[in-house]
């Protein structure tokens, strides 16, 4: 009988499989003008909206992301927080830091409890696990220094969506009956009707975010320094969290330098700390610069091999540098050199996976290992995996990469009573204790302890990839660690194998972290190419599915914006 219901499951998996294939979109979006592409189409309407009305990408970014926080309130966001890539069509290309900040009264140990254990959930749920937000600060910054419009036609759209409603999709009606939302009366009475669940099809109205979001039109600075600010400081301190109205008030953007580097001819614009993610995916790409990946075929055991060995080098380093830059010094220059990846290179054996804990740096580069010897990996992370991201390109060829959050899905599912939106559990992706291995095994050292106004380490990995100077690719996705790796891939996917965007977004994904020493597989992969990475002494776990990617090309011949959703999800790229 046990057999038997195993093999059930095992076929409706299958026919889950093959009907998502099966739905799954084959070819990108063509556009002559302009293209956004998120997880959802009326949050991409919205920026397509901007961009019609006479707005450039900016524009479009910001009223997509006010959007987001309407239709997708598992991750889009205004109690959040994330990263801004821009690169403007006259090569200039701006960071924004928008992510979100520990308050002056977090410690190093405010998730322990008296025996110096984790207490359960402690950073996860509720009020305590809340960091300063800053998407509204970052948002509103990006449209004022560089947008066209005004906030309140910008925003417009995200306050109808609030208003009026919208349709929910079968999973976000799943999503919204989550047990840890039901734990806070707005949270419940909000989103879950007090106990009568949201159907598909139904539709969700928001009338406090409206308001909100009309108030914040009307005054961003209200978030962080008037009554807005005072009223979500008060809710939160009386919840037992510790957000005051001065750490509101001290929180700010910060413009920083974008990480750059090349990859076979192409240039690569991705994230800065404290984001890792653009210092570990120019780390793997400038290691894999010096195979001939395409002779191998995609997804070919060798390609998959030789990129996981690449990935868990990059994994290893990030480990042990990365974290906050203004609290920690983090030695970019050598991490991203093309001399540092070609000794990387040498300690990759074709035929045999590495073992993760045996794991050295070339031992030419003396400087790292010092530092490295000096920053031990004593601390930990737990890095959830749920995020969204949104591609914007517009006319003039201005291109925005936006990945934004709320940490886990519904983030800490605190909705403040009369405002309405969602707060984040950013303080989650500190380390809760030193030496204490988190749900996805990641190791993180005392650069991302919790400290008081410190940012906290992310995988975000918004990227921007230039073909002779001229914008080829958007890139970003979802997926906490898996972030990074899935950014390559999809990367690798248009560069080595020549796939087009919305080829290379759907092609089965792999990932490996260094610790745990395993190479996730994506259900899709062929069953030889897995036995033959078993057989290198890959120790191999498959997993359904994961991330979202939501990219852009554009066309070198013809300068046609290709848009690709997901084919994972329920995303449309919008253009015109």
């Amino acid at each position: 009988m046990r057999s038997h219901r195993h093999s059930v499951i095992l076929l409706l998996l299958v026919c889950l499989l093959a009907s998502s294939a099966l739905a799954a979109p084959m070819h990108p979006v063509h556009a002559p003008h302009a293209m956004v592409a998120s997880v959802h189409e009326l949050a991409s309407r919205a920026g397509i909206e901007m961009m019609q009305a006479g707005g450039n990408a900016i524009d479009a970014a910001v009223a997509t992301g006010f959007a987001l926080a309407v239709v997708h309130p598992q991750a889009g966001n205004i109690g959040g927080g994330g990263f801004m890539l821009i690169r403007m069509a006259d090569s200039t290309t701006h960071f924004i830091d928008f992510r979100e900040k520990a308050p002056a009264a977090a410690t190093a140990n405010m998730y322990l409890d008296s025996s110096g254990n984790v207490i359960e959930n402690a950073s996860l749920v509720g009020y305590k696990a809340i960091g300063v937000p800053g998407s509204v600060a970052g948002l509103a910054y990006a449209l004022k220094t560089y947008g066209k419009l005004a906030l309140p036609q910008v925003m417009a759209p995200a306050i109808k969506l609030a208003r009026d409603g919208y349709p929910l999709a079968w999973e976000d009606a799943e999503d919204l009956r989550d047990n840890d939302l039901a734990k806070f009366p707005e949270s419940r009475r909000i989103f879950q009707r007090n106990g009568s669940y949201f159907q598909q099809g139904e539709i969700l109205r928001q009338p406090e975010l409206a308001r909100t979001l009309e108030r914040i039109a009307k005054n961003p600075d209200e978030f962080y320094h008037g009554l807005m600010a005072r009223e979500i400081a008060t809710a939160v301190q009386k919840g037992g969290g510790l957000i005051t109205a001065d750490d509101l008030a001290q929180y700010a953007v910060k413009e920083r330098k974008p990480i750059r580097g090349t990859y076979r001819e192409y240039d690569v614009i991705s994230a800065p700390p404290p984001s890792s993610g653009g210092i570990a995916l120019i780390e793997a790409l400038n290691i894999l610069e010096g195979y001939e990946l395409a002779k191998f075929g995609n997804r070919s055991a060798e390609a998959v091999h030789l990129t996981a060995e690449a990935f868990r080098r990059a994994f290893f380093d990030r480990a042990e540098f990365l974290g906050d830059p203004d609290f920690a010094t983090i030695p970019v220059a050598q991490l991203i050199g093309k001399r540092y990846a070609a000794g990387w290179r040498e300690t990759i054996d074709p035929a045999h996976a590495s073992t993760s804990k045996d794991l050295q740096r070339p031992a030419v580069f003396n400087e790292l290992e010092r530092y490295a010897r000096t920053h031990a990996p004593t601390t930990t992370i737990r890095e959830p995996e749920n995020t969204t991201h949104y591609s914007v390109v517009d006319g003039s060829g201005n291109a925005v990469a936006v990945t934004t959050t709320l940490n886990d899905t519904l983030g800490s599912r605190v909705t403040l009573e009369g405002l309405g939106f969602l707060l984040n559990d950013e303080m989650d992706d500190f380390s809760s204790k030193q030496g204490v291995p988190n749900a996805y095994g990641l190791i993180q050292g005392p650069a991302n302890a919790i400290g008081p106004g410190k940012r906290p380490l992310s995988a975000m990995t918004p990227t921007v990839v230039l073909k002779d100077g001229k914008l080829f690719l958007v890139l970003g996705s979802p997926g906490g660690p898996t972030i990074i790796t899935t950014v390559a891939n999809i990367l690798m996917g248009v560069v080595d194998f020549g796939l087009d965007i919305q080829e290379s977004v759907n092609a089965p994904r792999f990932h490996h972290q260094w610790l745990p020493d395993e190479l996730r597989l994506e259900a899709g992969m062929s069953p030889d190419t897995v036995k033959l990475l078993q057989n290198k002494g890959h120790k191999i776990q498959m997993e359904h599915s994961w991330g979202d990617g939501e990219c852009i090309a554009v066309d070198p011949k013809t300068s046609e914006r290709l848009g690709a959703s997901d084919g994972r999800n329920n995303g449309k790229p919008v253009g015109f």
